[in-house]
């Protein structure tokens, strides 16, 4: 039986860490179990705004986020989970960094955490990283 290294552990708690995260907040997008902040920036209030009023992004993103951290969470197909949420990620960090600064500590670990698990998976990925390629 092999020894678990220090890496297999880090990424054992970053991909629990990131499954959780999204699972919750995925979850609380339908079920709406965490209150909403009472004051929001304007702007960041006109983009949910927008968002919802297309009728179709916010369930959209609700529903990757639930997908990809239940994926996480059960360590099935994780390397299409990380695809599926990287997305998700980068507006999260970019909402933070224009739109609602106060969030950023909480956002920067939440790319971390997907950094990580995209370089520990990057074995996965690479077959995507191919530039021509037939069916």
């Amino acid at each position: 039986m092999a020894t678990k290294s220090a890496n297999d552990y880090l990424t054992l708690i970053a991909r629990l860490l990131l499954g959780l995260v999204f699972l919750v907040f995925g979850l609380n997008g339908f079920l709406h179990f965490i209150p909403q902040p009472k004051e929001m920036p304007a702007g960041a209030a006109d983009f949910f705004g927008a968002l919802m009023r297309t009728g179709y992004m916010v369930p959209l993103i609700f529903t990757a986020q639930t997908l990809g951290g239940a994926l996480l969470l059960l360590n099935c197909f994780v390397p299409l989970a990380l695809a599926l949420l990287a997305p998700v990620v980068v507006n999260i960090i970019l909402f933070h960094i224009f739109l609602a600064p106060s969030g950023i500590p909480v956002a920067c670990v939440v790319v971390a955490l997907e950094l990580y698990l995209a370089w520990s998976y990057r074995k996965c990925f690479a077959p995507m990283l191919v530039c021509r390629v037939k069916p």
